[in-house]
């Protein structure tokens, strides 16, 4: 499975007139594409950022729905007032033990490692992070996106509330930076955001 986000630098003020566009006007769309396994979109209500992403069942399938993603995208950050920023990954894991309620938020976190470990990062996440992260105050779901050419990996855990997701920060961080250790990779950035639209029909892969 593979996924393509856009994200969008914005104005904060029309996040939610980009949250109704989506979700009226493309989500409908973009779901009778061929291959689309659904959308969802987090922001970052005090900066304007915004990451708008669409999952689908192959390869051949996000790249068939180009064409027809592309005005939607600029409607989308024009809307927003930004310039959107395209990237395509490989949904390498996928990891629900709840469905996201809506007042959930998630702790997105990028990192960098070698090409060539990137399996092996993926093999020891799925043994040793995933049952201690079920732990953590109000956790729902955690997804791993790769793009295995460059070494390049997102991880986004998504909690019930953004309490929840506030109380489990003395636990995750310790456990992300130990990870990263015993990778060798290195966490490039971490950012936290609501989660405005979950309607993504991506299957367990664990």
């Amino acid at each position: 499975m593979y996924a393509r986000s856009t994200t969008v630098r914005g104005n904060p003020q029309s996040i939610d007139d980009a949250i109704a566009y989506l979700r009226d006007e493309a989500m409908p769309a973009v779901q009778a594409m061929d291959g689309c396994i659904g959308l969802s979109m987090m922001c970052d209500r005090d900066s304007g950022r915004c990451i708008a992403t669409t999952a689908w069942e192959s390869e051949e399938a996000m790249h068939n729905s180009e064409s027809g993603m592309h005005d939607m995208r600029m409607r989308y950050a024009e809307m927003l007032g930004g310039t959107p920023e395209v990237q395509e990954w490989e949904i390498a894991l996928l990891h629900r033990l709840h469905t996201a309620p809506s007042s959930a938020c998630c702790r997105v976190i990028w990192s960098r490692g070698k090409p060539e470990d990137m399996e092996n990062v993926l093999d020891t996440f799925r043994m040793t992070m995933l049952t201690r992260m079920e732990d953590l105050p109000g956790f729902c779901s955690v997804s791993m996106l790769m793009d295995r050419e460059s070494g390049r990996a997102v991880t986004a855990t998504v909690y019930e509330s953004r309490d929840s997701m506030n109380r489990a920060t003395e636990m995750a961080k310790p456990m992300r930076e130990e990870f990263a250790r015993q990778m060798g990779g290195e966490i490039t950035e971490v950012a936290e955001f609501d989660l405005a639209l979950a309607h993504l029909r991506v299957p367990e892969t664990v």
